[in-house]
């Protein structure tokens, strides 16, 4: 998991799947029958948390193929901290998912804080591994 193939492997597919999901809010917000109730309540309610699951869902998939870039680089960082910073990446999608686990299953909200720490977590300290372990360029 050190290598970060995982991170870059799940955040493209979770772009992916995201962005077929802002498809579907795209035909619904254009092109279904009951459009106009849709365009109305667009701000609000379930309507708002699906924008907010598509747009966190992009930029966390985002976020992991980042994190496995650095990772790739960062090879005299210890093997457990870049492990650290890859699973916690990988939790962060816990976020996303955690707006559409409460959005259309009624799910409590601790998916949603648990991704959110983890994904910071996870940039903040490969930020710090970034800055102690990245390799200089050569001349």
């Amino acid at each position: 998991m050190k290598s970060g193939r995982y991170n870059a492997g799940v955040g493209l597919l979770a772009m992916a799947g995201f962005m077929a999901y802002g498809f579907l809010l795209i035909y619904l917000r254009d092109f279904h029958a009951d459009k106009e109730a849709w365009v109305a309540s667009y701000s609000v309610g379930q309507h708002f948390e699906a924008r907010l699951a598509h747009v966190h869902g992009n930029l966390f998939g985002f976020l992991n193929l980042v994190l496995a870039f650095v990772l790739a680089r960062l090879a005299s960082a210890s093997d457990r901290a870049r492990t650290a910073v890859a699973v916690l990446g990988l939790l962060g999608l816990l976020m996303p998912l955690g707006i559409l686990g409460e959005l259309y299953l009624g799910l409590s909200p601790v998916f949603v804080l648990v991704g959110a720490l983890a994904m910071t977590t996870a940039v903040l300290l490969g930020g710090v591994l970034a800055l102690r372990h990245w390799p200089e360029a050569r001349r």
